[in-house]
């Protein structure tokens, strides 16, 4: 992975009890900056896209969307806020969104900077297409 240093503080700590959702929501208030909107608007986005989408708080912090499997993960660094797509690899991206973790065989990544926007419909499609992929395996 780059050199960057993932935020870890904030509502893993007031995790016991709390749903996957009310921690992503919390990690979102926490973060109070670009970042924060950026996650917020991804999140919306993910659930506009796949309205059964399930949202998980894995690896003591990290914003999980899935659906028949992981679709994406929602990390927020102080100069990004990253998509990564469990299986990116293997899927189209006809728009170029991917634009990190390009060089292994399963993974796929779009880094979000400050002041950047979001193709909102090729992400949608994008979810969609991982959507798809996870249910077409099982």
């Amino acid at each position: 992975m780059s050199n960057m240093k993932k935020e870890t503080t904030g509502p893993m700590a007031a995790g016991e009890g709390a749903s996957a959702s009310e921690l992503i929501e919390a990690r979102i208030n926490e973060l109070s900056d670009w970042r924060g909107d950026t996650l917020a608007r991804i999140r919306a986005l993910i659930r506009e896209a796949d309205p059964y989408v399930v949202e998980e708080w894995k690896w003591r912090g990290v914003p999980v969307w899935s659906h028949a499997g992981i679709l994406c993960t929602g990390e927020t660094y102080k100069s990004v806020v990253k998509m990564t797509f469990a299986k990116g690899a293997s899927l189209q991206d006809p728009c170029g969104l991917f634009n990190a973790s390009l060089e292994g065989n399963t993974r796929r990544a779009i880094d979000v900077h400050e002041g950047e926007n979001i193709d909102e419909k090729a992400l949608k499609a994008l979810i969609r297409s991982a959507v798809a992929l996870n249910t077409a395996a099982r």
